[in-house]
């Protein structure tokens, strides 16, 4: 059927061009389903790109397998999958040289900075940081290109309500004038008007939104590498700072929604005063323009006196925010512990202690909002009203001419109709435009607000990425190829808390200083290994067993004079040097395959020459070849943490040493939820493998594996001894120990007989 049919186009031809026009746009609106249904149907004869892309099942688990792939540039692809697609993203890791440059800009704040964020210098400066260092580190980038479109779109804006205020005056004075020509030929250009104005509007609310998005993800992934940083600067796990996932989750978000929100908030506003002020002044004259900016000031005046200390209130919404959120976090990760201890509701009052000093926060500020809204509001719709009216009369009741004036200045006309048009024309073109002016001072007023708050979010993020940033670095280590390791005149102690990251528990008048350091674990440690010196170091519970092991690891910095650690460097084969295993075992997010070759990815597995039969062998040799085909196969993706039982779990991490293969294994504590026949064969095949042990365990049953035991001492003088298993030196240092047990033995019966004596002595003297 014909969209148009002929009778329809002759009842077109007979009327008159004016009218002519409003018929045809009327038919155009009941047709407009019609019209919009042909590209449709247009499209619907063409294939879909998209479903070309589309992925099976099976090619969707490879992609979540693959993660990643490896460019020339040295640049990686993550591989998104999207409604059964696979979007890919280009990501470049931020230089370490980046980082040497940007610390300058990041000095830590004093502690009264962070605890009252205000709309200062310092707000200035740490915006100034996070902007140009950050967020627009250029000025070629895509987020300046967002902010352009946006700007180019907010004056578009500015200038279409000027056209409207214009129209409407014009369209009111038609209406009073009873010109029904003019009239339908205003309201044909209301109607053009209405199409790029309401397309603008939808416009800037995208590139809002669009911009917040950006800056979030360049600021997320500068973070993310600041933060998840490789040895030897580890900030993950020296930051000290509490609640560190709500920093770079919910403080980064809320940020970047606040900065993009306030930019419209000010310019347009901005440019509403200075384009309707300059238009107003040609109506309302010299009298009129000096009230008008009298009420802006008495209205900043106003609100300034009023306004709370927003910045705070938010900087510490954040902070309770991130503590229930931690709350929350921890009982998930360790449900099983609280289980077995029936502990839901203890924990329940701990969150819910959390949730109310969170929510009474939160009322504290609503009833600060009450006074500050109310007074907002009067001043802003009630007075700037009552302000419009007066300034609207200016030029109408004191001005002796009494002739119209404005905004579009025409010819003087004779007729007293033709006045009252025109003064109806300047009245309601004034009002329009006041009452844009209203929003516009309205909005700026609010913006102070947003302002304020920005300055508390922007505080926080300072915080996260000064603390980052001003990490003590640890002493280098001596890494040598092909060499071995060794420790010499170390002193282990427990590293002081990050001062950078405690400075906010501190009151607004004291001042940071270093903490004192703790009495060392271990004095004077010195000791040499090589290939197949197996070493096994044992002591009492809290000696520094695990402290000796960071040590090694490179996580603790060797104290006292003359420290020195050396390490030797992975091999040109991959092969890493020295490979640790805690004694709670990590299971990563991923396949059952991510769990066996952790900390490489999937691309580094392949790349490697690895099958899917050697990770078989591993399992065989832990005792886990049986996972699977329980779990269903190796690209099952599961909460392992919660999958594998504690042995299970250690016997995993066992396996992560055979695959990756280590010159030195440091093994914490790592099989105590294992057998000892399981343990002793585990062992055997690590040194069938040329690994050296370094064991941290108190089963003596381990020895045997062994050919040094370092021994710690319990008794607080933080003292050790270093023996070689097998010789007589240990024989003599085991004849000593039973020697001393006999003895304490002997005196077994002296102890008793005189603990009968307190008896009778303690008897004797109770009252009859």
């Amino acid at each position: 059927m014909a969209i148009f049919s002929k009778p329809l186009l002759d009842s077109l031809r007979q009327h008159k061009p004016g009218k002519r026009g409003i018929l045809l746009l009327a038919v155009i609106l009941l047709l407009r389903s019609r019209l919009l249904s042909i590209p449709k149907q247009a499209f619907k004869r063409i294939p879909s790109a998209r479903a070309k892309e589309s992925l099976s099942p099976g090619e969707l688990e490879e992609v979540l397998q693959q993660l990643y792939t490896k460019q020339v540039d040295g640049s990686k692809t993550l591989l998104v999958p999207y409604r059964e697609r696979v979007s890919k993203v280009n990501i470049r890791e931020t230089p370490k040289t980046k980082f040497v440059l940007d610390a300058p800009f990041f000095p830590p704040l004093p502690a009264a900075a962070k605890a009252k964020p205000n709309i200062d210098k310092t707000f200035l400066r740490q915006l100034r940081a996070i902007l140009f260092r950050i967020a627009f580190p250029s000025f070629w980038t895509k987020e300046t290109f967002i902010v352009l479109s946006h700007s180019f779109f907010l004056v578009l804006r500015t200038v279409l309500s000027v056209f409207v205020a214009k129209l409407d005056g014009r369209l009111a004075r038609d209406l009073v004038s009873a010109n029904g020509k003019g009239f339908l030929r205003g309201l044909g250009l209301w109607f053009l008007l209405a199409i790029p104005s309401t397309y603008t509007n939808s416009l800037i609310r995208h590139l809002q939104s669009k911009l917040s998005l950006n800056l979030r993800t360049r600021l997320t992934r500068y973070t993310h590498d600041l933060y998840l940083s490789s040895a030897p600067n580890l900030r993950y796990y020296r930051s000290g700072l509490e609640g560190v996932d709500q920093y770079i989750t919910a403080d980064i978000e809320a940020w970047c929604d606040a900065l993009a929100g306030l930019y419209g908030n000010i310019l347009k506003p901005s440019l509403d005063l200075v384009l309707f002020t300059s238009q107003l002044a040609r109506s309302l004259g010299v009298r009129g323009t000096i009230l008008l900016f009298g009420n802006y000031y008495a209205t900043v005046a106003i609100l300034r006196a009023v306004t709370p200390a927003f910045g705070r209130l938010a900087a510490v919404e954040a902070k309770l925010e991130g503590e229930y959120r931690a709350g929350m976090g921890r009982v998930g990760r360790e449900a099983e512990e609280i289980a077995f201890y029936d502990g839901g509701v203890r924990e329940r009052d701990i969150l819910t202690r959390a949730y109310m000093r969170l929510i009474k926060h939160v009322n504290s500020i609503y009833k600060i909002r009450i006074a500050y809204e109310w007074t907002e509001d009067y001043v802003i719709k009630y007075l700037w009203s009552a302000a419009g009216y007066c300034l609207i009369a200016v030029p109408l009741l004191y001005t002796r001419t009494k002739r119209s004036l404005g905004i579009q200045t025409g010819p003087s006309r004779d007729r007293p109709e033709d006045a009252i048009a025109g003064r109806t024309e300047t009245y309601v073109s004034n009002r329009r435009l006041l009452l844009s002016l209203a929003d516009a001072g309205g909005r700026l007023m609010y913006a102070y607000k947003d302002l304020l708050e920005l300055a508390g979010l922007t505080t926080r993020l300072y915080t996260l990425l000064s603390t980052l940033h001003n990490l003590a670095p640890l002493p280098n280590q001596t890494i040598e190829a092909g060499g071995d390791i060794s420790l010499s005149h170390v002193d282990v102690v427990v590293p002081s808390p990050n001062p950078v990251a405690s400075d906010a528990l501190l009151d607004d008048e004291s001042e940071p200083s270093e903490p004192p350091l703790s009495p060392p674990l271990v004095k004077d440690l010195s000791l040499a290994l090589k290939d197949g010196d197996h070493l096994m170091i044992t002591g009492s519970n809290g000696v520094g067993k695990t402290a000796v092991a960071r040590v090694l690891a490179g996580l603790w910095a060797p104290q006292g004079a003359g420290a020195e650690v050396r390490r030797p460097a992975d091999g040109p084969d991959g092969r890493r040097a020295v490979f640790v295993v805690p004694q709670r075992a990590y299971m990563v997010t991923g396949s059952l395959l991510d769990q066996i070759i952790y900390p490489h990815s999937y691309p580094e597995f392949v790349a490697s020459g690895r099958t899917e039969k050697d990770l078989m062998e591993i399992l065989e040799m832990v005792f886990l070849a049986y996972l699977p085909e329980r779990e269903g196969g190796w690209t099952t993706r599961k909460e392992w943490r919660d999958v594998l039982s504690g042995g299970e779990k250690q016997r995993m991490a066992m396996a992560r040493v055979f695959y990756h293969r280590p010159r030195f294994a440091v093994l914490d504590e790592c099989t105590s939820a294992v057998s000892s026949d399981v343990e002793g064969r585990m062992y055997e095949h690590a040194k069938a493998l040329g690994i050296t042990l370094i064991t941290i365990s108190l089963r003596p049953s381990l020895i045997q594996y062994h050919t040094h035991l370092l021994t710690l001492s319990g008794d607080g003088s933080a003292t050790w001894t270093l023996a070689r298993v097998g010789t007589e030196e240990e024989r003599m240092g085991i004849d000593r120990e039973i020697s001393s047990l006999e003895s304490k033995l002997a005196d077994v019966e002296k102890w008793e007989q005189r603990v009968k004596e307190l008896d009778v002595l303690l008897s004797a003297q109770e009252p009859v």
